[in-house]
């Protein structure tokens, strides 16, 4: 907001020291300096602009000036507004502006490299984290119960003892107090021992994937993985160009039965989702991991062990994870904070097999410098005075309630026409909502976008023949009030989608 109001500032004193204002009308000569910074992208969509009082004083006119102008800007829908948040400039809108510069005749400069051609085919399968809008987005936690005054007073003790070297580079790796907390909540948590050299620090889960497949795959290598899974872990590693096998799920977890067995080409990595499978929410029994461990082990293959959603799925009935059930170091383990206290947080980790530390280390010096090391300090702070456990309790109770609520909404305004699989035998912060066959849900999942309702589409988690229609919905950030309002906008737009199309 500060550099929008910067521009709009400086675009304002040079109109007026080039010509002044007196044959212009102010609201049109502003008007117009927005209107071309936007259109230039001088102001990025997506950008909040200043408020009409702080530009009108900055400008010295009016307010009634300025709202004139923002009115006539939401009418020509270069920028939206709602209540209490302010004027944001639109994401699309209709770019009326003529090009300054002669269109570029790009068969003249170099082509696009094979990894970079594949990762643009595959993005499709990247289930977007851009949504505005959190109901009834998948994979948040409950947004509002966040303990923010706890953060806050350990964010101020960190800035107000902080020394100079603190302030300098830190590993990629991660800072060793983190590491450290890391290590100790792993163990108590998951029973997982492991050194804090072997946590490695990252933005998130699909970071870690991109950089074990780095390590370990050439093009053309092959990986297995859950059919259905997450979309994003479909998009990264057809990204990589690997020869991809999928392998179902039943209720003990992923079909150790299905995977490739010996004379054909070697699997290198299979990625499974144990604690709660995404998206159908099931756990994998322990019998389930013992049997994936031994097939590993005779195929001389790895497994990335995504830790999805363990502290809600996994409190009660405690089944071990495959990290600690390993026997022969052959189990990389990926973790995320991002699901357990907000997206914004960007903190993640890996645990890393001793014999992989090295390549790892090295590549994150490419890949990324680090997590910053305020954010990494304050999270190991949260750990180690138990903040991080009394918010886990929180967000469970609160959950289980609102994933009452919900159900029982979905219910009510879909009245059977939706059928929501068994949503009281899992714990996860998602429901799966199943559609008939014939019913496409990425059209109807755009007809609920319309009406600023965020679901995912259970297509998308599936590779090849035989992909299920349905809806993946998060309940767990939305309260009841917001709730109840995004169910009316749901159930009509429902109903207009079945009129439209059936």
């Amino acid at each position: 907001m500060e550099y929008a109001l910067n521009r709009i500032k400086a675009s304002y004193q040079k109109a007026q020291q080039a010509k002044g204002t007196a044959d212009v009308l102010l609201y049109d000569l502003i008007f117009n300096i927005i209107r071309d910074a936007i259109q230039g992208d001088d102001i990025p969509r997506g950008s909040y602009l200043p408020s009409t009082r702080l530009l009108a004083e900055e400008l010295g006119v009016s307010r009634s000036t300025i709202v004139q102008v923002y009115d006539l800007l939401k009418i020509g829908m270069m920028i939206k507004s709602r209540p209490g948040a302010g004027y944001r400039v639109s994401k699309t809108f209709a770019d009326t502006a003529e090009p300054d510069a002669p269109r570029l005749d790009y068969q003249h400069y170099p082509y696009l490299s094979e990894s970079g051609k594949s990762f643009l085919e595959s993005l499709p399968y990247l289930e977007t984290t851009m949504d505005e809008e959190t109901a009834f987005r998948p994979g948040l936690p409950p947004l509002d119960i966040f303990p923010v005054n706890q953060w806050k007073i350990l964010s101020n003790s960190y800035w107000r003892h902080v020394k100079d070297d603190q302030l300098s580079y830190v590993a990629s790796s991660g800072a060793n107090q983190l590491r450290e907390a890391l290590a100790s909540y792993l163990n108590y948590t998951r029973k997982i021992k492991c050194a804090p050299q072997q946590i490695i620090v990252v933005s998130g889960s699909l970071q870690s994937i991109y950089a074990i497949g780095n390590i370990l795959l050439n093009p053309g290598d092959h990986i297995a993985h859950e059919n259905p899974t997450f979309p994003n872990v479909i998009s990264i590693f057809k990204g990589m160009r690997a020869q991809v096998h999928t392998v179902p799920v039943d209720e003990d977890g992923l079909l150790v039965g299905a995977l490739p067995q010996r004379g054909g080409a070697p699997v290198k990595i299979v990625h499974a989702v144990p604690s709660c499978h995404y998206p159908t929410g099931i756990r994998t029994s322990l019998a389930r991991r013992l049997e994936l461990l031994k097939w590993a082990s005779d195929h001389n293959s790895v497994i990335i062990e995504n830790d999805y959603e363990h502290e809600v799925n996994n409190y009660q009935d405690f089944i071990p994870s495959i990290y600690s059930l390993d026997q022969e170091q052959r189990t990389f383990f990926l973790g995320t904070f991002n699901r357990l206290l907000h997206p914004s947080i960007r903190i993640g980790y890996m645990v890393v097999p001793p014999h992989y530390l090295g390549p790892m280390e090295a590549l994150l010096r490419y890949l990324h410098r680090f997590v910053p090391n305020s954010k990494q300090m304050v999270l190991s702070q949260f750990i180690e005075k138990n903040f991080m456990y009394n918010h886990i309790l929180h967000l469970i109770a609160v959950a289980e309630k609102r994933k009452a609520l919900f159900c029982a909404a979905f219910r009510e305004n879909f009245d059977g026409a939706i059928h929501i699989s068994d949503c009281y035998g899992t714990r996860s912060l998602h429901v799966l909502a199943e559609l008939q066959e014939h019913i496409p849900d990425q059209k109807l999942v755009n007809y609920f976008r319309a009406q600023d309702v965020a679901v995912h589409a259970y297509s998308k988690a599936f590779v090849g023949e035989g992909a299920k229609q349905g809806l993946i919905l998060g309940y767990a950030s939305v309260n009841k009030k917001e709730m109840m309002q995004k169910f009316q906008k749901m159930k009509k737009a429902y109903q207009n989608f079945k009129r439209s199309h059936f």
